[in-house]
């Protein structure tokens, strides 16, 4: 596929690729394409993770696309169907989505990034919220950052603006891990195929708890557990997925996830 954004499929795993020279900036457009693909790999039984980087070697993403904002795109306007990049906002999306950080990943890149399950980054790359310059708010970035990282360090970034490498980042726990820029794609397909043949069924419980899990207190969440009111949770314990991890650890021998 040519255009924004680049799409490659291997079996259960899609590639994604925000291609928009010079830097992969998003705008109003790009950021509906996006949210076309996600949602189709939501509704996709057949596909299993997902891994988004960047096209070239300097840029994963800067965010929004400011050129285009100067030239009338609204700050406000149609993003799409899962918000901002596709999947910040998009409901339901309970499989697993791999980032690898090829470069600059800076204000709604970095919200982009945020919105993944798992980070790799290369050696090279660098990490900001920008947004306090150019007097906006960096707001998917103001309600997920300190959740993820020291509350002091989140809001020294959306304070100040001030720049991360990566070593920094991994050390604050919001990238998984570094890799030699040569390496990083190689290692996110491996990743995403270990996740590829795992059970789906429970990937889809384990990221609707978790989002549960961010609003409500821990009694809460474990009572709607244990009560089956999760549709992932009650999909899983009905599954035949489930009778077979327990078959397949009775017999030793490896499962074999249907999804169903």
């Amino acid at each position: 596929m040519t255009g924004p954004i680049l799409q490659r499929r291997e079996g259960g795993i899609l590639e994604v690729t925000i291609d928009r020279p010079k830097a992969n900036a998003i705008d109003l457009v790009t950021s509906r394409i996006m949210g076309e693909i996600f949602a189709n790999f939501r509704d996709d039984d057949s596909l299993r993770v997902a891994i988004i980087t960047g096209a070239g070697e300097k840029f994963f993403c800067p965010g929004w696309d400011l050129k285009a904002a100067a030239a009338g795109d609204a700050v406000d306007g149609d993003y799409g169907i899962g918000g901002f990049g596709g999947m910040q906002e998009l409901r339901d999306l309970n499989k697993p989505i791999i980032c690898a950080v090829n470069g600059i990943c800076c204000g709604g890149g970095l919200e982009i990034a945020l919105s993944t399950d798992l980070i790799l980054a290369a050696e090279h790359a660098t990490f900001a919220l920008p947004e306090i310059r150019s007097g906006t708010v960096a707001d998917a970035a103001s309600i997920k950052l300190p959740k993820r990282i020291p509350y002091h360090i989140a809001m020294d970034m959306l304070l100040t603006g001030r720049w991360l490498d990566v070593q920094e980042a991994h050390r604050w726990g919001f990238v998984n891990e570094v890799l030699p820029a040569d390496k990083l794609m190689d290692r996110a397909w491996e990743l995403a195929r270990l996740l590829e043949s795992g059970p789906p069924l429970v990937y889809a419980a384990i990221k609707e708890v978790v989002r549960a899990a961010e609003g409500e207190t821990f009694q809460t969440t474990m009572n709607r557990i244990t009560k089956r009111q999760f549709r992932t949770v009650d999909i899983l314990y009905s599954s035949e997925d489930q009778l077979e991890g327990a078959r397949a650890f009775s017999e030793k021998r490896d499962p074999v996830w249907k999804g169903r």
